[in-house]
């Protein structure tokens, strides 16, 4: 499942992660990538150890744990540290999947990577290309989603970063674990917790809602690891 979460970040938030970010030390990014990846990795990001890389990474896994459209679509079991990207100058991302498994930089353990997220830092009309590009059973989609804005999708995704012809796409990411390790089963689960609030704000607490909740806590009481 594929789901754009709506303003993560305020507009007075992106402007100060753009500010602290223009003083940062970006380092070539293809020194994080796989064998494989890193004949198709052209871009900047912050090194793990980057201080303003740390403290805004705590700010957008917090803002992202804060948003109800975030949690009901990724059921979070491990969310591991926002990381930060910068394409300019024809830089790109070829066509590629995620590692099943992350190091996280702070438990030193391995995480699996079930839903990618991309925080969109800079807005469409700043830059040209840049792309997200995300294919499916249905085809490519291409995400280019306004600053503040974040596109999850599953990891298994081949998807890539079409090339910046022109100014500076900036942005962060991340792998999240979810409780639920099958995409259509968190689907099936998100479309049902959206139906629930929908008969909520309708109905109210009727008997048929609460039935409704009680399916609900049994499926992911089913298919949940944790």
């Amino acid at each position: 499942m594929m789901l754009h979460i709506p303003q993560v970040l305020s507009p007075a938030e992106v402007a100060e992660f753009r500010q602290q970010l223009a003083d940062a030390d970006w380092v070539d990014g293809a020194a994080t990538a796989g064998a494989q990846a890193v004949q198709r990795k052209r871009n900047l990001q912050l090194p793990a150890d980057s201080v303003i890389g740390q403290q805004l990474s705590a700010k957008v896994a917090a803002a992202l744990q804060r948003h109800p459209l975030f949690m009901s679509a990724v059921l979070p079991a491990r969310v591991l540290p926002p990381r930060f990207n910068r394409y300019e100058g024809g830089g790109t991302y070829g066509n590629h999947i995620d590692s099943a498994l992350h190091l996280d930089p702070y438990r030193q353990d391995r995480v699996r990577t079930d839903v990618s997220t991309t925080l969109f830092l800079s807005d469409p009309d700043e830059y040209e290309g840049g792309e997200l590009v995300v294919e499916d059973n249905y085809g490519a989609h291409e995400v280019k989603l306004p600053a503040g804005d974040a596109i999850v999708y599953p990891a298994t995704s081949l998807h890539r970063v079409e090339p910046v012809t022109k100014g500076a796409r900036i942005a962060a990411f991340l792998w999240t674990q979810s409780m639920v390790r099958d995409d259509w089963q968190r689907h099936m689960l998100f479309e049902l917790d959206m139906t629930i609030i929908r008969l909520r704000q309708q109905l109210g607490d009727t008997d048929e809602v609460v039935a409704l909740v009680g399916h609900y806590n049994n499926l992911l009481r089913q298919w949940a690891e944790v």
